[in-house]
Order: C-alpha cells, then structure tokens, then sequence
C-alpha cells in the first residue's frame, strides 16, 4: 500500500440564517473549504499492522474512506495491493474489508447468517470456500450459537464479531477498521484484539486500525501513524514514539519497613526522590539509561517487597504530543 501527498478537500456553502439569508445566498452564495487531509504521504508493506492515530476531526476516517475507494481524492495518488482504490474495480473489491464501529453492514431484522448466505454469492465464494472461511471465523470468534439470532437481538459486543466475520467472510487481503471496538465492555474489547492479532498472525492479513482506545493500539500495533489536522505529524514506531514524548520512567520501590530516603538523594546525583508519608514507599522519575541505576540504589537502601518500573501511559503521551503541537503552532 502506497499514499503520495493524498489529500481532500471539502468545499460548502454559507449563508446568513432567517429568510433575509436565504434570499440572499441566491444572488451571492458564499463558498467556503475545508481541508480534511493535507498531503499525507506513507507506506505499508504486506502483513503490517498499523494504528493510525489522532484526534476527532483529523482526518482518520476520510483518509481510510478515500483507501477503500468510497471517497475520491482531491489531490495526489494512492496504490492498494496494484490498485487505484476509486477506480472501484471488482478485483479490489474483492481483496480489500472495511469495518466501522459506528456503521453496520448487517440487516437488523435478519439473522446474520442471510446476510452471509447473501455475500457468499456478492463475492463468487464456492460453496466449500464458503463453509471452510464460516467455519474458522465463527470458531475464532466464538460466536456459533449466534449465526441464527435475529441482529436487533445481538449484545453491541456480539454485532461487533459478526460485523467482522461478515467483513472477513471473503478472505480479504487488507483490512481497514475505523474504531472496532467502540463501545464494547472490557471482555469484548479483550476478544476482538485476541482475535485480530489471531488473524494476522494465521492469514498474514494487513490492517490499518484507528482507534480512540489506546489499550487496541499497544496490544496490535508496532507501528503507529498519529495525524492531526489532516497532516501526518509522526509514522514509526511505537517504541520510539514513547522514548520521544516520554523520556524518564517511574522506578518505585516498597519496603518492609521505613528507609532512610537521604541515602538515595546522595547517590542519586541530579535526580530527586520522593517518599511517601509512611516512609515505606521512594518514587524516582529516572531518564531510560539511569534505570538500572536507580533501581539498583532503591534495592539497596532496605528490605523491598516489591520494585516496579513503569512507562508512561500512551494515551498520555499522544496527548502530549497534541498539546507540544497546539503549542508550537501559537508560539511566534
């Protein structure tokens, strides 16, 4: 997959509210446009898995939008597995799924084994093939019983598997997900990340995930693409995206019995610890290669019971890294 300065721009009318406004945008109509992706450029190679990230309005959906085909460019060019995506011809089809957590592409007053009966046919599947995909999908999602529920009648988590079944259905080689997991329970969300990484890792499927849930970005992705205001603001690592925004980690030791925290303020040149007020507990916010260090000086100071080290949440530090933009667009 292949995007070179992919951009769209919407463009709509304005006029005054009241009658008086909508005499005069007769005569003289206001245009206005609004620019949704501003030359996004970036690549995925065959089997990743990639979390593309940002804030509401960034620009998450219309780029998926405009890779599955549904919306056309304004500007700039896109390849999907040799394709050009709006050319919407059948062998793209074909290959590619979207799923939308917020959208459902199953019949609600029919159980959503019609709708596959249905797709079985929209997709040219055998009847073998068709038996063979049902039969690992409903086994790795676990939802059997309910191939013959009526969907109106299905938990939000049961519509979510059988949204993806019937997305995955086709074997599909790419698969795009705009918030899978949206309002799901904890345990659904849960199922749906085991499921996915399940996927890849048994069909090689390429996905490209956003998401609101930091927890689906950390247990799927390696990669992460964050975007803001229609530009591409950081595409790397996750690893390196932390190290980035999030260079010290917490070193946090407790103890059997009160410590001495001095010790520690002496050894620890240049760093700072803090004690709780029972003086059981010393908390040190270490730079990454000083860790080691830091953990070995708390161990020393006493009998601990435990000794953790924690990175930032990450949801904390995309965060972060809208506010250092925010910041770093009002600064003169």
């Amino acid at each position: 997959m292949t995007v070179e300065n992919l951009s769209k721009t919407y463009r709509h009318h304005q006029r005054e509210p009241g009658l008086g406004g909508s005499v005069r945008s007769l005569f003289r109509r206001q245009s206005l446009e609004r620019v949704a992706v501003d030359r996004v450029s970036f690549s995925i190679e065959a089997g990743e898995i990639v979390g593309f990230l940002g804030p509401n309005g960034a620009g998450k959906t219309t780029t998926l939008k405009m890779l599955c085909g549904l919306l056309f460019p304004s500007a700039g060019q896109v390849s999907v597995l040799g394709f050009t995506p709006f050319q919407r011809q059948a062998a793209f089809l074909e290959r590619i799924a979207l799923v939308m957590g917020q959208k459902t592409m199953l019949a609600w007053d029919i159980p959503a084994m019609e709708t596959l009966l249905l797709q079985r046919d929209m997709y040219g599947l055998s009847r073998a093939e068709f038996k063979a995909s049902l039969g690992e999908l409903t086994e790795l999602l676990d939802v059997g019983p309910l191939l013959q529920v009526q969907v109106r009648k299905l938990s939000l988590g049961e519509r979510m598997k059988m949204e993806l079944l019937a997305a995955l259905l086709h074997r599909p080689d790419v698969l795009f997900l705009d918030e899978p997991t949206i309002g799901l329970d904890v345990l659904s969300q849960q199922r749906v990340r085991d499921f996915l990484r399940d996927l890849n890792r048994e069909r090689g499927t390429t996905i490209l995930l956003t998401s609101h849930y930091m927890d689906d970005i950390e247990a799927l992705c390696r990669r992460v693409m964050v975007i803001d205001r229609g530009q591409l603001y950081f595409d790397g690592e996750l690893a390196a995206l932390v190290e980035r925004l999030a260079p010290m980690k917490q070193v946090q030791a407790l103890y059997a019995e009160a410590v001495p925290v001095e010790q520690a303020r002496l050894e620890l040149d240049g760093l700072t610890p803090r004690q709780d007020d029972d003086l059981r507990r010393i908390r040190v916010a270490a730079p990454r290669d000083r860790v080691v260090e830091v953990a070995a000086c708390l161990l020393r100071l006493g009998p601990a019971i435990d000794l953790t080290v924690e990175e930032a949440p990450v949801e904390e530090i995309v965060r972060d890294l809208f506010r250092e933009r925010r910041r770093t667009e009002v600064e003169p």
